[in-house]
């Protein structure tokens, strides 16, 4: 992960080596024209020494000739050398160059030279007629030179005005590369500060967004992108995790709210009535007359049956049992509601037995099957039909109740679904035993599984309704 302190390194880097390169450009180009300036120059200067010299070892050759002792011996050979190391140095400076005019000039000198050393070895040996020829040679040799240097001077200068007009060209161009070179560095600044301060502003100022977001309680909004590789997407990225683990504490919370809200609500329900005064009626007077008309086994089991059934419902609600309980349940209210009504009503119970260890929240079933009971058949002249049925896929348990008594309207199913997200303070669908209705049912289960599509109800007037249960083999995760 890059960051930004390496990201800020490597611009002042960049930057750094581009100003280094320049200047180092401006250095070499500065020291080029340094050079060929100095080389003209030093040309210049070299021939005008090598004229003066030359005029030197003339008069030192011809004192020789008047007065030949050791010490004019000795200046004459020490100017003879001066202007031999002169003419080398010049030979060196124009070994490249191919002018005529240089080539005769280093010839006149080699043949003053030579006229020169004749002069002064004739002159020892006191030949004074070779002496004078040599003598005169040296010195219109000498005066040679001296019109060969101003020739030579007078090319230089024309070839240095064309130097100096070129320097003066290369001056205004590299005023212009000056100029280039502050405007586009000024605005690769400029380009590169504004590129990097937004990479910086504008994560900052989406995480600020999406902060006031969360504290306005706007907890699902759109997640924040950082496309940066560096501290901002890490906390970007943490941002937005930790966006959503509050979401979901707030929405476990909300839930577990409701989740007890149901509860106290049927602890409620069951400290107020604790079973309807209709239905006890009613089954007393059953097991009255069975008293009065059978023996006291069927009243037993009638007994029992509603023992059971009121022992179930009165326990804890906030349990979860196994689906073989809640089958029990609906089989003790089969056989009280078959007892009351006789041939009127027929119960069928169909079950798959490895399906009932499968865990659900307690009173489920009876209550949904007490509504399709009195909301479905109770007022059917000729009765009715209801049918439990408990099956299986490899990941959910199906529990089905149908009836075929009067069914319900699409609108009326569609509300009792809606009901199921918000229940309204009454349910007309509650049931007499327990007062639960199907609303209750649905939202227990559905914040049990933590999943909604754990009911379906299918529904046709004059022919029936099916309320079909999925319930999920893994129970997921709060």
């Amino acid at each position: 992960m890059k960051t930004i302190r390496g990201k800020l390194t490597v611009y002042f880097l960049v930057f750094i080596i581009l100003f280094q390169v320049t200047a180092i450009s401006i250095f070499v180009s500065s020291n080029q024209l340094t050079n060929t300036y100095h080389d003209s120059f030093e040309q210049f200067l070299l021939l005008n020494s090598v004229a003066q010299k030359s005029e030197e070892l003339y008069l030192r050759t011809k004192t020789v000739v008047t007065n030949a002792d050791k010490e004019n011996q000795a200046s004459y050979f020490k100017a003879k050398k001066l202007l031999q190391k002169d003419k080398d140095r010049l030979t060196h400076l124009y070994a490249d160059t191919p002018k005529i005019e240089i080539k005769n000039y280093m010839n006149l000198l080699e043949t003053f030279i030579y006229e020169s050393e004749l002069t002064v070895g004739f002159t020892l040996q006191d030949d004074i007629e070779q002496y004078t020829t040599h003598l005169e040679e040296t010195r219109i040799t000498a005066s040679y030179i001296q019109a060969a240097a101003l020739e030579i001077i007078d090319v230089e200068l024309t070839d240095y005005q064309a130097f100096y007009q070129n320097l003066q060209v290369r001056n205004n161009h590299f005023f212009v590369f000056i100029a280039f070179l502050f405007i586009t560095t000024m605005m690769l600044a400029i380009f590169f500060a504004l590129w990097f301060s937004r990479g910086i502003t504008r994560p900052v100022q989406q995480l600020s967004h999406a902060a006031k977001q969360v504290a306005a309680g706007e907890l699902r909004g759109e997640p924040v992108h950082i496309h940066t590789n560096d501290e901002l997407k890490l906390l970007g990225d943490t941002f937005n995790h930790m966006r959503a683990n509050i979401d979901e504490l707030v929405t476990e919370i909300k839930d577990q709210s409701e989740l007890d809200r149901l509860i106290k609500e049927m602890e409620l329900k069951h400290l107020q009535n604790q079973i309807n005064p209709h239905f006890l009626f009613n089954t007393l007077n059953t097991i009255s007359k069975m008293a009065f008309l059978e023996d006291a086994r069927s009243t037993s089991n009638l007994i029992d049956a509603v023992a059971a059934l009121l022992r179930h419902s009165l326990g804890q609600i906030d349990k979860s049992v196994p689906l073989a309980d809640e089958v029990a349940v609906v089989e003790d209210y089969f056989h009280i509601q078959k007892i009351r009504f006789s041939e009127r009503v027929e119960f069928v119970l169909e079950m798959d037995e490895a399906c009932l260890d499968i865990e659900l929240p307690k009173l489920t079933l009876q209550p949904l099957v007490e509504n399709a009971f009195i909301h479905g058949i109770e007022e059917k002249e000729d009765g009715g039909r209801i049918s439990l049925h408990v099956y299986s896929s490899p990941s959910t348990v199906f529990v089905e109740i149908k009836d075929d008594g009067k069914g319900m309207p699409p609108e009326r199913v569609r509300q009792i679904l809606s009901l199921s997200e918000q229940e309204l303070p009454t349910d007309e669908h509650a049931g007499h035993s327990t007062g639960l209705g199907l609303s209750n049912v649905i939202r227990r289960l559905q914040l049990f599984y933590q999943r909604t599509d754990v009911v379906e109800i299918e529904s046709v007037m004059g022919e029936g309704t099916t309320i079909r249960l999925l319930l999920p083999k893994q129970k997921g995760e709060k």
